[in-house]
């Protein structure tokens, strides 16, 4: 067997105008991890900037009972970029003396293994670099996530890390390592399949009560503001028995509650694919709550898959209607129709689902957007009784709107990341003014 190495994994801080504990958890760095205790005999530790049940926050934070709740924060100096922004800028996670106590504590690593996820996020990684550095020096560091598998160029020159990895890591990993460290380490296994991962090393986490879970990798459709097929080259799923026995895992040998659904298509070859795993669910009793932060596709809901989500224990459901704008539909959305979400919340009521505990997420801040299309949407889903959630439009490059914006003269094709924040189009580049933009949020929660 190879030397053994000392691994340290770190989930860098958020830093933003604003963010809150969605069901987050770096999946994927939980994945390279379980890879890594299955493949190889290093010794891995794990810091978790983002933890919100950490023993030694100078102050206890509320979790709702479907495990949401805000993160410790502290507000920093907005970068020069954001100045204009009328907004505060805040360090999101576990203080910097706590995170400074975590490294002292920690056996000195061979390699440091980081994720990002927003773009805009890279200061985190940054911040997190400048303490392992002044800590353990020359320390090799490794950076994931969708950040580098984005903007690669930008995460080696800015970060102040080593090495980057695009995409799925599962067959680069190993061979990076190997690189890295300069002495064979690894072995290099091939993971064909989803199912022939292993699952999401859970032991790491602190609080294991609210769990992600991923059936499915990539979509296959190609809405304009999406990266999904940047991110995956293919829509893969996994099998519903792979799926269940995961699940009876987080419930039984973890005790969790919530799991949160990770998955950009969870609903698609629903006969082969989320019908068993429902099933599944309801025939082992799994005292489970489910949520769906990232959408599902409004149209794939009909009443025998609605009554099933009812049984299984789905309890917060998220709905992706995007717009009910026809010109805005066929060029950005071609997953939805005007009339789909009308039906769905039909079967889903008809099934037991309260119309006012549906959220239904229509986009603000898209390319060809104005004010009167979006209060338009959000009147549409009031009438139809259901909660409108406005998802932020962040202009990711290599999309379809990214290619949009930068022809027209918004944003320039290497423009800072921090101007792809979900929230800056309002001051910067959209065509939805800031007070138009606060109107429609008293819309939405008068």
């Amino acid at each position: 067997m190879p030397s053994k190495k000392n691994i340290l994994l770190i989930n860098p801080w958020i830093y933003d105008f604003t963010a809150y504990d969605f069901w987050m958890k770096p999946l994927g760095l939980l994945y390279i991890a379980a890879l890594l205790k299955k493949h190889t005999n290093f010794t891995l530790s794990f810091i978790d900037c983002l933890d919100r049940h950490h023993p030694s926050l100078p102050k206890k934070l509320h979790t709702k009972e479907d495990g949401r709740g805000p993160f410790l924060k502290q507000e920093v100096s907005k970068p020069r970029v954001l100045a204009n922004i009328p907004r505060k800028f805040s360090r999101y996670g576990i203080p910097l003396a706590l995170f400074v106590e975590e490294l002292d504590q920690a056996v000195p690593p061979d390699l440091v293994l980081l994720t990002c996820t927003m773009t805009y996020w890279y200061p985190g990684v940054q911040a997190v670099v400048e303490q392992v550095r002044k800590k353990f020096g020359r320390v090799p560091i490794l950076l994931g996530g969708v950040y580098p598998s984005i903007l690669p160029h930008h995460a080696l020159a800015q970060t102040g890390v080593d090495v980057i990895c695009r995409g799925p890591g599962e067959n680069k990993i190993f061979s990076l390592i190997n690189e890295v460290l300069g002495d064979g380490t690894c072995l290099d296994p091939r993971i064909e399949t989803l199912d022939r991962m292993p699952f999401p090393a859970i032991s790491l986490l602190r609080n294991k009560s609210s769990l992600p879970l991923l059936t499915s990798r990539g979509c296959p459709l190609r809405c304009s503001f999406c990266a999904s097929f940047l991110l995956s080259e293919r829509f893969e799923q996994r099998s519903a028995g792979s799926v269940v026995h995961e699940l009876e895992v987080l419930c039984k040998l973890y005790k969790a509650t919530n799991i949160a659904f990770y998955d950009d298509a969870l609903l698609l070859n629903k006969q082969k694919h989320i019908i068993p795993i429902l099933e599944g669910v309801i025939q082992k009793k799994l005292a489970l709550s489910f949520h769906t932060p990232n959408g599902l596709h409004v149209d794939e809901i009909d009443y025998e898959l609605a009554l099933l989500l009812k049984q299984a224990g789905f309890r917060s459901l998220y709905l992706s209607q995007e717009t009910f704008e026809e010109t805005l539909i066929k060029e950005s959305c071609p997953k939805v129709s005007s009339d789909d979400l009308g039906k769905a919340l039909d079967h889903l009521e008809r099934a037991g689902f309260r119309r006012e505990q549906i959220n239904v997420y229509l986009m603000v801040g898209l390319p060809d957007q104005d004010v009167s299309g979006v209060r338009q949407s959000v009147m549409q889903v009031r009438n139809l009784g259901a909660q409108a959630r406005l998802a932020h439009f962040s202009p990711i490059p290599g999309t379809a709107d990214w290619e949009k914006i930068v022809s027209r003269g918004y944003l320039k094709e290497k423009v800072d990341p921090l101007l792809h924040n979900k929230l800056v189009f309002p001051y910067v580049w959209g065509n939805i003014t800031p007070d138009e933009f606060e109107s429609l949020k008293k819309t939405i929660h008068p």
